[in-house]
């Protein structure tokens, strides 16, 4: 399936309404970088709301970085609708224990996905509880990530809590160069691995081969 295109569908939808409808959209954010294209693109048909859940990233230090940064993109860019920021709760514990016994995974294998489901059953919660119209996520826009099976994670949990899930593949149409250009324009800080202490060992193994 070609999710960009059925996001234009539903864009189009939209556009089409007379009354001028402007639909919620809860995103949940992965990070600011990845967060930038993604609020640009999309500010123009959503009211929208960041949701910053992420209880995978380590340590927490990295985290409330991230957070700092998050919040500092929001403030800082022109965007047609205003847009709202909601940080969720750090909860590492929660996240070691959904991955237990896929600490040795590779790296975009069931840990991640696992993961990916976590992230994505908070943000639909969340959007079930304020009403949302639609909820999606900013992870898709990375090249190191499958969007097939984001958009499978979103439908489903969607169908669990009764939230439309907003398909994107939002790497399409040069949005992760974009995103590039964006973090260069607000000055942002953009981290050299994925967040988890398990990307960061993979970072370190990879500079220390490198090194040799």
């Amino acid at each position: 399936m070609n999710y960009q295109l059925e996001l234009d569908k539903i864009i189009n939808e939209i556009e089409a309404r007379k009354a001028g409808w402007t639909p919620k959209l809860l995103i949940h954010s992965c990070c600011a970088p990845c967060s930038s294209y993604v609020l640009e693109y999309l500010s123009n048909y959503f009211a929208i709301t960041i949701y910053y859940y992420n209880p995978n990233i380590y340590p927490e230090e990295e985290y409330n970085r991230r957070v700092k940064e998050q919040d500092h993109l929001i403030q800082s860019m022109s965007l047609k609708h205003p847009v709202l920021f909601v940080e969720g709760e750090y909860e590492p514990k929660k996240y070691y224990e959904m991955i237990k016994g896929h600490e040795d995974d590779v790296e975009g294998g069931d840990r991640c996905s696992i993961c990916y489901k976590l992230r994505l059953e908070e943000a639909a919660r969340l959007a079930r509880e304020g009403d949302y119209d639609f909820f999606t996520t900013t992870l898709t826009i990375s090249p190191h990530k499958k969007a097939i099976k984001l958009n499978e994670i979103g439908e489903e949990m969607g169908a669990i809590y009764g939230v439309s899930f907003l398909p994107s593949d939002f790497k399409k149409r040069n949005g992760y160069k974009r995103s590039i250009e964006l973090s260069r324009e607000f000055d942002l800080y953009r981290q050299d691995y994925c967040g988890c202490v398990f990307s960061k060992k993979e970072k370190v193994k990879r500079e220390n081969k490198d090194d040799v």
